[in-house]
């Protein structure tokens, strides 16, 4: 007897993690930085009590420490937003350290004139700083040099329609998708960004070269068409959903040069096209001017992008 359709569907099963990221446990459910960091609170309170013992009841100093131990506890192991809770605070006060206004000004943000009066001035509050980002230029090849964070390539990916495909093709698709995954050797970012789409120029060009056309109804479609993209360019609410794969290298060390990380970050991409083609996602990397694009959208995002420049995926 044949076995039924669901085991035959089971054989395909692929098992990802929920975080492939997440780092090794190596002390119970502790990592390696939650047991460093309990095991030097614990290191402190017990110093604590050892210069304290000759004048301090064990009571008194358990009831003193609990509440310092629980705050240590919560810093070393609790997490917001995915971050570890000391890495967030340090993030939040250096936030609130840093001044609020910045403003793109490469040549550095000129004072003001020396007619204003000084109380003007102190009533205007502190001058905004230039802002920086957080790469330094871009290689001929479109990588993106983050300086002391090493490299990054940038490429977009195509869309699977999944809900379409059969139990088996979807197992299949999965499986393909889980092998990538598991073939990852360094920092990988799938990233789904939305973006306004601007159909006004594709409207006008199809108007444009719809009396080229060799007969009169595919004229009359065409300009029925473009008519219908015109509508929804009024409309203003267009929006694009592109799928930006981030491959990253970390800075390279004494021992290495300075330009290996970008050719691993290029070889990455070309193992992700590779990988991902089983899967039916078509990965195409970047230039230095279509990484230049991107990384100005990403700064603007308002802005509207034409669609003959936009992702390959979804529209809304």
């Amino acid at each position: 007897m044949n076995p039924p359709d669901e085991a035959t569907d089971a054989s395909y099963s692929t098992r990802i993690p929920a975080d492939i990221s997440r780092p090794d446990r190596i002390f119970g459910p502790f990592t390696a930085r939650q047991t460093g960091a309990l095991a030097l609170a614990g290191v402190v309170m017990y110093a604590g009590w050892w210069a304290t013992r000759l004048f301090m009841a064990p009571l008194t100093y358990v009831v003193l420490v609990i509440p310092i131990a629980g705050a240590l506890a919560a810093l070393a192991v609790g997490r917001r937003e995915g971050i570890g809770l000391d890495r967030f605070l340090l993030a939040a006060l250096t936030h609130a350290r840093a001044r609020g206004r910045r403003v793109q000004a490469a040549e550095g943000v000129p004072p003001l004139p020396t007619a204003i009066p000084d109380q003007w001035a102190r009533a205007a509050g502190p001058p905004p700083t230039a802002m920086r980002m957080p790469y330094d230029g871009i290689t001929p090849n479109g990588v993106l040099d983050l300086g002391g964070e090493g490299k990054a390539a940038l490429a977009t990916c195509s869309t699977v329609n999944f809900e379409l495909r059969s139990g088996a093709e979807q197992q299949g698709l999965t499986a393909a998708f889980a092998r990538w995954l598991n073939s990852l050797t360094g920092p990988t970012q799938l990233l789904v960004r939305c973006h306004r789409i601007d159909l006004a120029p594709l409207a006008a060009d199809l108007q444009h070269q719809a009396a080229a056309l060799p007969h009169p109804e595919l004229e009359r479609a065409a300009r029925a068409h473009a008519d219908f993209l015109a509508d929804l360019a009024a409309d203003g609410n267009l929006l694009g959903r592109q799928i930006v794969l981030v491959s990253r290298e970390e800075e390279a060390g004494p021992g290495r040069r300075h330009h290996a990380g970008e050719g691993r970050v290029l070889q990455r991409v070309a193992e992700a096209a590779r990988a991902l083609s089983a899967a039916e996602v078509t990965v195409t990397g970047l230039d230095s001017e279509q990484s230049a694009e991107l990384v100005s959208a990403a700064c603007n995002p308002d802005t509207p992008t034409a669609p003959e420049d936009g992702p390959e995926g979804d529209h809304a």
